[in-house]
């Protein structure tokens, strides 16, 4: 993140409803899929004919939203599909009929004009315009990990195409090349990829692109989960960013990091200070490290997601920071001056990253506000410090399981009002929901271990 961030390959901030128009004649797109996502971050889409396109650019195409997660109930289900310029992209591969195919995100509004409450997208912007009202934009960088795997009959199965390791090469790695191929259809979609490896599990890999504003980067995250599962399909593989799938091996995260920027300047960079980090970077964190246990749910949002925060697999379970090793919830990587930044590494690649974004933004906001202090770092390895070690540094831990994270959301006022009642409402029903169905189903772990002894 040391680099300043200047516009992608091939992006389009800057066209207008016209230019966008001409290039789509000229470039021969035949139909253009307004992408929008839902409550628990699912990639929905409505796709239209070229005839349309005008229609949809003045931000004119309806659908209805009885039918999405979350949305409304039947009676008020009419939604307005409200297109952001900037993230027209045509995708580098042609439709199943052979012709271009181009897609923008929208942002959904009411019949009455009004941006949607239950828009998980709103609801980033509405923390983004808080953090610019105090002076401030938010820089953020994912690191995405997923896993790709064999297929049996079309079916996905678990079965990993290779036997490689953290930064193995081919023979070794057969996943290089599928790598390699989803690289170039990011960049082709405007992405700048810093790199690509395999990760420490078996099928694991990892693509990093650069960091960029906070809503950039959400929009980035959907299209990446997009572009890689397609491309694994293509190859006759299946990629999933389930964040635990095999017991016993590593599991996916998507580590974050975060900078705030004030006029150009990183404020969270201060050379004269202990660690050379500002007191607005200390209290952003202790606004994380406060509001950890509140936002989990929204960060680590299945019940498949508490499989990989467990000890001995590299995910944090611990609410601490450093500087220095990476066994906290928070770490400062090294670089300092303008690339001075925060890593998150407790949320994982299955989440509504519009909602991650907003509710880590809010609370490290909360932190700077109320100069929350962190306290010190933990240089230790927290991994092999006991229970009583860790007590008496008041080392507090996350949520054990989805249905303790939805008990600390539901406490947690200022993760609630960053989301709003719809939002809340919604997603909390839809995950206790999910948490029920789990807890109904008997595991073949149970059954081994039970069956015989009782």
């Amino acid at each position: 993140m040391a680099k300043s961030p200047g516009a992608p390959p091939n992006a389009n901030s800057g066209e207008t409803k016209a230019q966008i128009l001409e290039r789509a004649e000229r470039e021969k797109v035949k139909f253009l899929r307004l992408q929008f996502t839902d409550i628990l971050g699912t990639v929905k889409n409505v796709e239209i004919p070229d005839r349309q396109f005008e229609e949809a650019l003045d931000g004119k195409i309806m659908f209805d939203g009885s039918s999405i997660e979350g949305f409304v109930r039947i009676e008020e289900s009419d939604m307005y599909l409200r297109p952001d310029l900037s993230t027209f992209r045509l995708f580098p591969w042609p439709g199943t009929t052979g012709e271009n195919v181009a897609r923008i995100i929208c942002d959904i509004f009411t019949p009455d004009g009004q941006p949607f409450i239950g828009d998980s997208r709103a609801c980033l912007k509405k923390v983004i315009a808080m953090a610019a009202a105090r002076g401030y934009a938010m820089n953020a960088g994912p690191e995405a990990e997923f896993f790709l795997f064999q297929t049996k009959d079309g079916v996905p199965t678990t079965e990993t195409h290779d036997g490689a390791s953290y930064f193995d090469l081919s023979p070794v790695d057969q996943g290089e090349d599928v790598r390699r191929e989803i690289v170039l259809a990011l960049e082709a979609m405007g992405f700048h990829v810093e790199a690509a490896h395999h990760e420490v599990a078996p099928g694991q890999h990892e693509i990093d692109f650069r960091y960029d504003d906070v809503l950039t980067t959400a929009d980035s995250i959907s299209t990446f989960r997009f572009v890689v599962k397609n491309i694994a399909i293509r190859n006759g593989l299946h990629a999933t960013f389930m964040p635990k799938p095999i017991y016993g091996i590593n599991g996916s995260g998507m580590h974050t990091h975060m900078s705030l920027f004030s006029g150009g300047t990183n404020v969270f960079h201060d050379a004269k200070a202990e660690w050379q980090l500002s007191e607005t970077c200390l209290n952003y964190i202790g606004g994380i490290l406060r509001h950890a246990k509140g936002f989990c749910a929204i960060t680590n949002p299945l019940v498949n997601s508490y499989k990989r925060l467990v000890p001995g697999y590299e995910a944090p379970t611990n609410i601490a920071w450093s500087e220095k090793n990476r066994s906290p919830l928070v770490r400062v990587p090294a670089s300092r001056g303008t690339g001075t930044r925060i890593e998150l590494r407790m949320p994982d690649p299955s989440c509504n990253p519009y909602l991650a974004l907003a509710v880590m933004l809010r609370s490290g906001l909360d932190g700077i506000e109320h100069k929350i202090d962190p306290g010190p770092p933990i240089n230790k390895n927290i991994y092999k410090m006991s229970h009583r070690e860790r007590r008496h540094l008041r080392i507090d831990e996350l949520p054990g399981n989805l249905s303790e994270a939805l008990d600390e959301l539901e406490q947690d006022d200022l993760v609630r009002e960053t989301l709003g009642d719809h939002l809340f409402g919604h997603f909390v029903a839809a995950k206790r929901e999910e948490w029920l169905d789990y807890i109904k189903h008997v595991s073949p772990w149970e059954i081994d271990r039970y069956l015989g002894m009782y």
